[in-house]
């Protein structure tokens, strides 16, 4: 990582930073700059932390009804009414006990893993933004330079098509100018006759 996105990662330390690959407009943000090689494993990364933490959730809840049905079968079976022989009760009480030990070393596991994937989703994505941050102001400066000669261009045009436009409107009044001294000196009929002329030979 360059100096420079070093600097902002300390900065970004204590800002809370919006997942990027869960805004709609991310994917229009890589359309508009180009998705590298980077940004690709890196997006992978973020969304397969983010599959994680929801993969936990999931199970933490499904071990948990599995865990009160469990639960459930041992109150069942020490009622009464139960038509389990003794024999039958103890083991079925010791091997739902053996599932409810299973299930609280399950939760265990998934609840540490929602305690770590927060901060490695965090940073994941903040690497992710440097990232972004740093192309799309790259590609800006670039599009910035661009504009700056295009617009150098169109003022040198602009010149250029002024000082045209000065000297088509001269060549056209020197033109009304010369024909009409023409007229004046040798009369509309013998110019009629050169117009027919020098027409007909696109001299004119």
């Amino acid at each position: 990582m360059s100096n420079g996105q070093n600097k902002f990662e300390e900065a970004l330390k204590t800002k809370k930073v919006p997942v990027c690959t869960i805004d709609k407009k991310f994917h229009n943000l890589l359309d508009a700059i180009g998705r590298t090689d980077e940004i690709t494993e890196l997006e992978n990364e973020v969304n397969e932390l983010l599959k994680a933490q929801g993969k936990a959730n999931t199970e933490i809840k499904e071990i948990k009804k599995l865990k009160k049905k469990l639960m459930d079968e041992i109150m069942e079976n020490t009622d009464e009414s139960s038509t389990l022989s003794e024999d039958e009760k103890a083991k079925k009480a010791e091997e739902n006990t053996r599932l409810i030990t299973e299930c609280n070393e399950k939760i265990s596991q998934y609840e540490d893993d929602i305690l770590d994937l927060p901060k490695m989703i965090d940073e994941a994505n903040k690497k992710l933004m440097l990232i972004l941050m740093d192309n799309c102001y790259s590609l800006m400066k670039d599009n910035e330079e661009d504009i700056e000669e295009i617009a150098k261009w169109i003022t040198q045009v602009r010149i250029e098509l002024k000082k045209n436009l000065v000297r088509k409107t001269d060549k056209e009044t020197q033109n009304q100018r010369i024909y009409s001294y023409m007229h004046d000196i040798f009369g509309p009929e013998v110019i009629e006759i050169f117009d027919m002329t020098y027409k007909e030979a696109k001299l004119i």
